[in-house]
């Protein structure tokens, strides 16, 4: 029978399987399985099978059409992350998941996003009356202090300058075990009380203060601001009840990670790409000249900033924040000709079908004007997903691009970013640039 195909995948070691060949060059690996065996391909971690898709119709079925089949990977459930995010939008299922989404849903309307756009801009103006003409600063730190900043203060109403060095270090650290997932040592550290479990845990305390916090002045002050902690804190279930602070923390904490972390990235990569190509940037100077003449973006430049918002999606295209996409097969079903098994772990690779030849022309070329020629509206659906998609399409994905934008704009009208080191790319919980992105500002 077809659909009892097997894939082909990469042998691996007998007790291992894949483990040792992922972890050593993640991306490396994940390449040459496309190269090697095709759009569909078997792996497997351990006494885990698992499968690799490189296709854009496959990733659809797993993520949209077929999406009942499958709940989160299992590497969402781990120990660590577990206790990252608790039972937040990222790691909840069925009813509870749906009630959460509800729940959050009405923050992130268009128009309510598009009322945050002064906020956005005026931060980022903050950051700039501290930037020097002729100095070096890692432009990784400063998107992801500034983003943080943003989204405490659109979406929590709360200023997080107080707590900024110390958000900076446990935020680095906690992310840095997620590279090493596919590994012996990432099983124990999660399991065991190893000096790498203590010091995560540790980390996560320090977030866990600050969101607490929150949730507790916020209480204590009764004050309805509008924004997503008011509506959280007002909510009530059928029977009245309302959440208790540990569910609160543990949307909070999901929506303050994810809702600074993706446009940190997407900024830091695009001035990278930008750095690295001059003809861009001086087209997106040039643009910048044109609309704002000298002047701070607006909400209702947006439409006009049309090689800004290519900038983004051209920088997400070959730098995805998410890099891979995992769920679990619940329920037997079949992905092309190929059937998979209930328990079964499957992932979609952003970094491998957004740089597909097949969908994209130069795929390793940073070409921005490409989104805005007529070949990008025959593209696949899944051919480009930096945000998943299906029921489970990132909520927060208008209020990230809105603001990669609208800072991306009112930075790059004031200063060019030039580079000042090699850049390594470390595929942890998010791609992130591994030793950061040290870069040299030059005024314009």
């Amino acid at each position: 029978m077809v659909a009892a195909a097997i894939p082909r995948g990469p042998r691996g070691g007998r007790v291992l399987g894949n483990m040792r060949e992922f972890n050593s060059d993640s991306l490396g690996f994940i390449e040459r399985c496309a190269r090697e065996f095709g759009d569909v391909v078997l792996t497997r971690f351990l006494y885990v099978p698992a499968l690799f898709l490189f296709h854009p119709d496959h990733v659809e079925y797993v993520l949209s059409t077929g999406n009942k089949n499958f709940i989160k990977a299992a590497s969402l459930r781990s120990p660590f992350f577990h206790r990252l995010v608790g039972r937040g939008l990222v790691t909840s299922e069925g009813d509870f998941w749906r009630r959460q989404r509800r729940l959050a849903q009405p923050a992130f309307h268009r128009n309510r996003v598009e009322a945050y756009a002064r906020t956005m801009v005026a931060y980022a103006e903050r950051m700039l009356s501290s930037w020097k003409d002729g100095s070096t600063l890692d432009a990784h730190e400063e998107m992801m202090s500034l983003t943080r900043a943003v989204v405490a203060q659109t979406l929590f109403s709360a200023d997080v300058s107080r707590d900024s060095q110390e958000m900076d270090r446990a935020l680095s650290n906690i992310v840095q075990p997620f590279a090493a997932q596919a590994t012996l040592k990432w099983i124990l550290d999660n399991r065991l009380p190893t000096p790498a479990h203590l010091r995560f845990n540790r980390d996560v305390r320090k977030i866990d203060r600050f969101v607490y916090r929150l949730i507790e002045e916020r209480r204590a002050s009764g004050e309805d601001t509008g924004d997503l902690l008011s509506m959280l804190l007002a909510a009530r279930d059928e029977d009245g009840g309302r959440m208790t602070d540990k569910q609160l923390r543990d949307e909070l904490m999901t929506i303050f990670l994810a809702g600074h972390e993706t446009t940190a990235l997407a900024l830091t990569w695009a001035w990278y790409l930008l750095a690295r190509n001059p003809e861009a940037e001086a087209k997106l100077a040039a643009e910048l000249d044109e609309v704002l003449g000298g002047r701070a973006p607006t909400v209702e430049d947006l439409p006009r900033l049309r090689y800004a918002d290519w900038v983004v999606k051209e920088s997400m295209r070959l730098y995805p924040p998410a890099w891979a996409v995992g769920r679990e097969c619940v329920r037997e079903c079949e992905v092309g000709v190929f059937r998979v098994s209930k328990g079964m772990q499957v992932f979609g690779f952003q970094w491998v079908v957004q740089r597909d030849p097949r969908w994209f022309t130069d795929p390793l070329a940073f070409r921005p004007e490409r989104w805005g020629e007529e070949s990008i509206s025959r593209l696949p659906k899944y051919a480009y997903f930096p945000f998943g998609g299906g029921p489970r399409l990132c909520i927060g994905n208008y209020f990230a691009t809105m603001e990669a934008v609208l800072i991306l704009s009112t930075i790059a009208r004031r200063f060019r970013l030039l580079p000042a080191q090699e850049v390594e790319v470390l595929p942890a919980l998010s791609l992130r640039p591994k030793y950061g992105l040290k870069m040299k500002l030059e005024a314009r």
